[in-house]
Order: C-alpha cells, then sequence, then structure tokens
C-alpha cells in the first residue's frame, strides 16, 4: 500500500503506523482529534470508519479531513462506502464483506483506487483474498481493539503471511499502545492504531510514542 508521500525516509524500513478513526459522532473533535495525531508523526495512511453513520454527515466529515490527511502525506480510505469515496476524492477503500463484494470492488476500482479488505479469520479465507490480489490485507476488524492486547489469532495470521505473501499486510494492535511491539514483531508493513490514538488525551504524543517504540523495536525489512 502506498501514500501520496513520495519522499524517501526511515520509517519505510519498518512497519509504519495506520490510523483508524473511530465511528463519526462528533465531527468537529472527531477533526480536531485527527489534526492532531496526524501532526504526532509518520502515518501511513488513515482509514475513516462509516459504521452506522449518517451518509449526509459522513460526506461533509469526510471532504474536510481527506484534504488535511493528504497533505500530511497520508493516504486516506474509506471503509466500505464507495460512492463517499469517489464524491471526496479519497486514495481508496476499506472493505469489509464477502468474497465476491471484495472481488466487485477490486475489479471496478483498482488501479484507480487502493483497495484493501479485512476481517480475515483463517488461513483458507486469507489464501482465497490472496487471489484476489488486493492492495493490502487487514488481519483485524474495525472497531475491534477494545481489549489492551491484539487478538492472538490477527498476530498468528499476520506473521504467517508476512513469511510468504508479497502483499502488504496491517496487522490491528490493541487500546495499549504497548502492543504496537506484539504487532510489528509479526512482521507486518503496517499496525493499525484506533483506540490508543484517539482515547489519548492527547493524539499527538500517542503517535508519536507509537513511532518511538516501532523505531525502537520493529524489525528492519530488507531493502
Amino acid at each position: 500500500m502506498t501514500t501520496n508521500n513520495t519522499q524517501t525516509n526511515s520509517f519505510e524500513n519498518r512497519c509504519r503506523v495506520v490510523l483508524v478513526t473511530p465511528p463519526l459522532s462528533d465531527a468537529a473533535k472527531l477533526t480536531t482529534q485527527l489534526e492532531q495525531a496526524l501532526s504526532g508523526g509518520d502515518v501511513a495512511s488513515v482509514i475513516l470508519d462509516t459504521t452506522n453513520a449518517d451518509e449526509t454527515q459522513f460526506q461533509a466529515f469526510a471532504e474536510k479531513v481527506v484534504p488535511l490527511i493528504q497533505q500530511a502525506g497520508a493516504a486516506a480510505l474509506i471503509l466500505n462506502d464507495t460512492r463517499i469515496a469517489g464524491r471526496v476524492g479519497a486514495d481508496g477503500l476499506h472493505i469489509e464483506g464477502n468474497q465476491e463484494t471484495v472481488a466487485e470492488a477490486i475489479e471496478r476500482y483498482t488501479p484507480k483506487l487502493i483497495v484493501g479488505t479485512g476481517n480475515l479469520r483463517d488461513r483458507h479465507s486469507c489464501l482465497a483474498i490472496g487471489e484476489l490480489q488486493p492492495d493490502f490485507v487487514f488481519f483485524g476488524k474495525i472497531g475491534a481493539d477494545n481489549k489492551p492486547d491484539a487478538h492472538p489469532r490477527n498476530l498468528n495470521l499476520a506473521e504467517w503471511w508476512a513469511q510468504m505473501v508479497e502483499i502488504p499486510a496491517i496487522v490491528q494492535a490493541g487500546s495499549d499502545m504497548q502492543s504496537i511491539i506484539a504487532a510489528a514483531e509479526t512482521g507486518a508493513e503496517f499496525v493499525a492504531l484506533g483506540a490508543c490514538v484517539f482515547q489519548a488525551e492527547n493524539p499527538a504524543e500517542a503517535v508519536a510514542e507509537a513511532n518511538r517504540l516501532l523505531d525502537e523495536n520493529a524489525p528492519q525489512f530488507e531493502s
């Protein structure tokens, strides 16, 4: 998965942060939190959660924050809603659906948009999705990072995937920032942070801490 940032930097040789916003409730507050988070350090991409959102309200929110995300050098991805993604100029889609839905999105929108998928629960489903050649796979479910540690199943699948498949992987960390270490140790290219950033008192400091932990603990990729 690529971002709009074309500059070469040290982050390219290790696992990078993907932010996952909470469901939209207070647009002004979430916009401020996202601005703060993006100012805290390297972020590869942001997945905007459309769960239970009013379409008009979410589109208005996305129209404001997608440019902010892109100006920060990150890719803006929309959860499931292809229409809003097109309307707001997003960089891509994160599809949580069955194999047929994912296949349709890949066929219709790539290479114009980044298209990835997640909520994969076993190796068989992973391999079936892999045959579709998405731009990334996400080990976890959007909004499911409600426990301190990353889910063991996600860690195991991500480690297995990273060892045998070239399609980039995102693995979901837990609600405790320290869980980013175990997530990065799987060898996945990206680690998804939601609750531990957007429930933090200072999202900028949370992202800075995430990058510090990755600098100190994430394995280096072969160049």
